[in-house]
């Protein structure tokens, strides 16, 4: 199971999504769950994934956050923003080419209360699934990520 947690706010049109700790897969129904709500409502004017209390962070999520920015792109033409304060967090999201589909930002994030979001129940055929998205979409970005990731989709798709 994951020591690591994602909790969730909005204020006046401000989507926060707040990682905490070591996320990985098993949070990644949690965090798809919420990337559809983000979508489905009518009005925001910002998106802000703060990672200033996250210690690690996996491709599965990773991939998750470019499909954030993919969906805000298209139907809003918003580019969200990503809040880090660690070396290897900022070096890991630019070696993912994240700087071409987020607001890198490294300094302290806003402070909005944020909640646990709840987890979600999902198959073992769902999480496979939302992994195998993640890692299409990351691999998408860039010919590093293509070359990184190019052996785990071959092996999930068969």
């Amino acid at each position: 199971m994951s020591t690591g947690q994602i909790q969730f706010a909005e204020q006046d049109g401000m989507f926060v999504l707040k990682f905490l700790g070591d996320v990985r897969l098993t949070l990644c129904a949690t965090l798809d769950y919420t990337i559809e709500k983000i979508f489905s409502a009518l009005k925001f004017r910002a998106i802000i994934i703060d990672l200033t209390e996250t210690s690690c962070i996996d491709s599965t999520s990773l991939g998750l956050l470019a499909k954030l920015s993919i969906l805000s792109r298209e139907k809003i033409g918003l580019l969200p923003t990503i809040v880090s304060d660690s070396e290897d967090i900022s070096r890991l999201l630019l070696s993912m080419g994240f700087d071409q589909v987020f607001n890198l930002i490294n300094g302290p994030a806003p402070c909005i209360d944020c909640a646990d979001l709840p987890e979600q129940d999902v198959s073992e055929a769902e999480v496979k699934a939302k992994v195998l998205e993640a890692h299409k979409i990351l691999m998408g970005l860039n010919a590093n990520n293509r070359a990184a990731f190019s052996d785990l989709v071959h092996a999930l798709e068969h």
